[in-house]
């Protein structure tokens, strides 16, 4: 067991590639990935889990069909199990995801976007 703090800016501060997930820590089944965002995404779901956004710097669109939600930062969404959505950020954004291992960033989508899974930083 570790008896130190997981420095998020740290962590940060050892990449620059936007839309791939890093792993920082995990909870059971569950893994938590910081993300650099900037421009859109390709529209996705997740029909077996909820995701969690959590906007560390900077400001997040996240759309659905039928209207969006504004993230800025110290804000967060729960984005429902099944709920096609598409995050969208003008400039840089800098996030957390809380979301079970295993989950593949762009859902059932093929894009070029699609992150390798579990890489840690």
């Amino acid at each position: 067991m570790k008896y130190s703090p997981i420095n998020i800016n740290e962590k940060f501060s050892k990449f620059d590639a936007q839309w791939q997930p890093k792993v920082i820590s995990e909870m059971n089944d569950y893994q938590f990935k910081i993300v650099r965002i900037k421009g859109e995404f390709v529209w996705h779901d997740h029909p077996d889990t909820d995701e969690v956004f959590i906007v560390i710097e900077g400001t997040l669109d996240l759309e659905f069909r039928k209207g969006k939600v504004t993230l800025n930062t110290g804000e967060m969404y729960v984005v429902p199990k099944g709920a096609e959505h598409r995050p969208v950020a003008l400039e840089e954004c800098k996030m957390m995801l809380v979301e079970p291992k295993g989950v593949v960033n762009t859902g059932n989508a093929k894009s070029n976007l699609t992150a390798e899974n579990d890489v840690w930083v």
